[in-house]
Parts: C-alpha cells; structure tokens; sequence
C-alpha cells in the first residue's frame, strides 16, 4: 500500500515542480512519470523495510 501512496505523492510532487518552473504539458506528464516512479520505489522498499503492524 505504501508504494501506491508514493506513487500518487511522487505524481503531485512532480506536477508542482514543473508548474513551478514554468513547463508546458508534457513538461508537466514528464516530471510526473518521473516522480512518480521514483515514489513508487520509495514506497516499494519502506515496505520492505518497515515491519507491518502487529
């Protein structure tokens, strides 16, 4: 579930960097999908990591 969650956080935070530095559409799609993957494996591994709780 955690990778999910970075995933859609990793989209925002990508949407917001690139309307902060002024891009266009797929300015916005590009840095999204990056992010996005990048939350994605963050979230993968603090699932690894983290123990679930009891």
């Amino acid at each position: 579930m955690l990778h999910f969650i970075g995933f859609g956080l990793g989209i925002l935070l990508g949407l917001w960097t690139a309307r902060r530095r002024g891009g266009n559409r797929l300015d916005l799609l590009h840095y999204a999908t990056i992010f996005g993957l990048i939350g994605f494996l963050i979230g993968a591994f603090a699932m690894l990591v983290i123990p679930a709780p009891a």
